[in-house]
């Protein structure tokens, strides 16, 4: 493996001294406290202030968003806001900046958001859920993003296969089998055009969703783009065909009490199932020069890990030949 250059180790040089001194030079008191929060792409820490108060910092990993990609997201976040959304937007500085830089890193501080996963089991939590998810999104309609990457089939499958294969990262008997059904996976894949007539969360698991007060809080949205409702769906619905239907149907339900849901779009679900599989793999092994990634994916690179990888991705093979859900 490859000596790892600096932008490949890219916090090395960031340590308590350095975080607590930047959200100082922002014009926020620091009591000394400083967590660590989990995150692999960004580093995310809960900050103490001397107000008693505690604020999320996020050093943003440097060369993966420009200034204005990141901007475009904070923008959207403020008029989410301004529509009286449940959503954690940037704090912003006495100049009314929510981008900061400081010791060559740029980062970001949002208010603490108090909460605890959502219950998907409750038919009417997933009808809240779709009746602020569809408020979401008829903002995200009200504009576009210029500087967002693109939602394609292309960057998130294609370039992402290639870099694992391009890099020798399948273990050499395993190969022909990866490049197999990957390659099967994106011809079927192909077919289907992914429309991109609003921005949206862009990575909505239950993670992403605290609940509050009888209420959903979305956090995160650094992977915000223009891209299909149904990619702000799909990662909340689980267990077996029947589960799925009855979440969705509920889900829908709340949804359309504001717009309309294009049910076309759930022919689409197998199918970003599939690239978010393969862009996951490819994503660690962008990644594996940061030390948190060997020490979070000890299993990556393993045989084993690039077997069950493998089966999944068959299994994804007969799940597009299935029919899509129906509420």
């Amino acid at each position: 493996m490859t000596t790892a250059t600096p932008s490949e180790t890219p916090y090395a040089k960031l340590g308590p001294d350095q975080i607590l001194s930047a959200i100082e030079a922002a014009g926020f008191q620091c009591d000394g406290h400083l967590l660590a929060l989990n995150s692999y792409e960004n580093r995310v820490y809960q900050i103490g202030l001397e107000d008693g108060t505690k604020i999320i910092a996020k050093f943003y990993r440097p060369d993966r968003l420009t200034d204005a990609a990141i901007l475009e997201e904070h923008a959207f976040l403020a008029e989410l806001i301004g529509h009286e959304l449940p959503c954690i937007a940037p704090l912003r500085s006495a100049t009314g900046d929510t981008l900061h830089l400081a010791s060559g890193f740029r980062f970001t501080l949002f208010p603490r958001q108090g909460g605890h996963a959502p219950n998907l089991e409750s038919e009417e939590n997933l009808r809240v859920l779709g009746r602020t998810m569809a408020r979401i999104h008829q903002v995200g309609r009200a504009g576009r993003y210029r500087h967002r990457p693109k939602f394609t089939s292309e960057r998130l499958g294609t370039e992402s296969r290639d870099f694992v294969l391009t890099n020798d990262f399948v273990p050499a008997e395993l190969t022909e089998a990866y490049e197999s059904v990957t390659t099967h996976l994106l011809q079927r894949i192909a077919v289907h055009t992914l429309p991109t007539n609003g921005r949206i969360h862009g990575d909505c698991h239950p993670g992403n969703v605290l609940w509050r007060d009888d209420a959903p809080h979305f956090v995160d949205f650094d992977d915000t783009v223009m891209g299909p409702a149904v990619q702000d769906v799909w990662m909340l619905l689980s267990g077996e065909r029947e589960e799925q239907t009855r979440s969705l149907g509920r889900f829908i339900e709340g949804y359309e009490t504001f717009l309309q849901f294009d049910l076309r779009e759930l022919a689409l679900i197998e199918a970003l199932r599939t690239l978010r599989i393969i862009h996951h793999a490819a994503w660690i092994a962008r990644r594996w020069h940061d030390p948190a990634f060997p020490l979070g994916f000890p299993m990556f690179g393993s045989v084993r890990y690039w077997s069950e990888h493998i089966l999944h991705l068959r299994e994804q093979l007969a799940a597009l030949d299935e029919p899509p859900l129906s509420p």
